[in-house]
């Protein structure tokens, strides 16, 4: 029987898993449900495999809130009211690491993950999008990294992911304001790849690119993230030692041979549909 979810709607077709956000909070905001569900979610798109690409987008008229902080008080105020002793620090840097696993595995997913951002995109939700591999938006999209006027410090993945994508200097000043910035910064930035006119031009877009994902060899993709990944902390040397060690095994691989034939024979290669069950 397959999961259900009250905070993410998973519709899969031709390779393709498009997950939405549904809330239930106003704006897609981040309750408990979310921050249970996603992980569990990805533990379970990761083992599927017929499954080559993941596409994340918002319901309605935006992509998220982020926190959705009345829903989240009463769980978290235990652990942040009244004489904090060390069992409620231990049992809030608990949470906080269920909290951050859900983006991790997007990120450490052998799937590529795109993310189509339309409407806002606040807090927790751009931390979320920071851990996807590809990031599309809406001319409207807004982003802003608010956690400094709530008090607090990104603690869900942002400051460890933004600055690969953006650098230093932009992360920085985003998370040190908590300002809001529109599409055109985020396309300058290197935040979005690209950006589209309106939702429905974007979320045509983002399942275009899911799909032409998803016909590759799901091998020679989740090769290419993988190595990507590696290589984030690695000397140039140690990933080209390790791509290396990598190929040498995929260049035996059915989908390489099936390649080279098509290539050979001038015809259209019909690889694989089964994606690796992980890396």
């Amino acid at each position: 029987m397959s999961p259900t979810y009250q905070s993410l709607s998973l519709v899969a077709a031709d390779g393709v898993m498009t997950v939405t956000l549904l809330g239930p909070g106003k704006g897609n905001a981040m309750g408990p449900e979310f921050w249970e569900e996603l992980p569990r979610a990805m533990e379970a798109i990761n083992q599927m495999p017929d499954i080559r690409c993941v596409l994340f987008r918002g319901s309605g008229d935006h992509f998220s809130y982020g926190l959705n902080i009345p829903q989240m008080m009463p769980r978290l105020a235990s652990m942040t009211t009244g004489t904090v002793v060390a069992h409620q620090r231990v049992d809030l840097m608990a949470q906080i690491r269920q909290m951050q696993s859900g983006f991790l595995k997007m990120h450490e997913s052998p799937k590529p993950v795109i993310a189509a951002i339309h409407g806002w995109c606040i807090g927790g939700a751009l931390n979320m999008i920071a851990a996807a591999d590809i990031r599309l938006c809406s001319r409207e999209a807004k982003f802003s990294l608010r956690e400094a006027k709530l008090a607090i410090t990104p603690d869900v993945g942002g400051l460890q992911f933004l600055p690969l994508i953006v650098g230093q200097g932009i992360t920085r000043e985003m998370a040190f304001t908590g300002a809001d910035y529109d599409a055109a910064f985020a396309e300058r930035t290197g935040l979005v790849n690209h950006v589209y006119d309106t939702p429905d031009q974007l979320f045509e877009a983002a399942q275009a690119l899911a799909h032409q994902i998803a016909s590759n060899p799901a091998t020679a993709v989740q090769g290419a993230k993988r190595v990507l990944n590696y290589s984030l902390n690695k000397s140039i040397e140690d990933g080209l030692q390790y791509v290396a060690v990598w190929n040498s095994s995929q260049l035996q691989s059915d989908d390489f041979g099936e390649a080279i034939q098509a290539s050979l024979e001038k015809r259209q290669a019909e690889f694989n549909k089964k994606a690796n069950r992980g890396y």
